[in-house]
């Protein structure tokens, strides 16, 4: 990171960061080049250890590629304003962001289904108690993605 000055080091603040989220961006090896995929997310914590968990179809190229490579990078930010600095002529972003690298791991039985109903589901208001379709549960992948390395960065002014 070049700008040691905005790095966010404190746990707690990055998991306050996490939470101001609704999209977390997968970066997904896709032979010479990158794939990246914006999905949604909930997580979950023990102690420091942070894991992210995402769902989708049992078929398509994110599917495919979280199958073959294991491992994924991601990104996720929160845009806070663009800054205007009259005095200087300079003109500044203001964000937090948190990136990282992490393993990815599918989930199978009753750790799937607790998983969407404990985690992915528990994350929002509105689904928290929701009478979800379980019979897609079938053909719907539920990955954890469990978090190698990761740094957060923030521009507030």
């Amino acid at each position: 990171m070049r700008r040691k000055d905005r790095a966010i080091t404190d746990f707690d603040a990055i998991v306050k960061m996490i939470e101001e989220c609704d999209i977390i961006r997968l970066g997904l090896l896709d032979g010479e080049l990158p794939y990246i995929v914006p999905v949604n997310f909930a997580y979950r914590t023990e102690g420091e250890q942070i894991e992210f968990y995402v769902h989708g179809a049992m078929a398509g190229r994110k599917y495919e590629l979280m199958k073959r490579n294991g491992s994924c990078s991601f990104e996720m930010d929160v845009p806070v304003r663009m800054e205007c600095m009259y005095e200087t002529g300079d003109i500044t972003m203001r964000y937090k962001s948190v990136m990282g690298t992490a393993r990815i791991e599918f989930l199978e039985g009753e750790e799937k289904q607790q998983a969407m109903e404990k985690v992915l589901l528990a994350r929002y208001e509105e689904t928290k108690a929701f009478p979800y379709n379980k019979k897609v549960m079938a053909r719907t992948a539920v990955a954890k993605l469990t978090v190698i390395e990761l740094s957060a960065k923030a521009n507030l002014g």
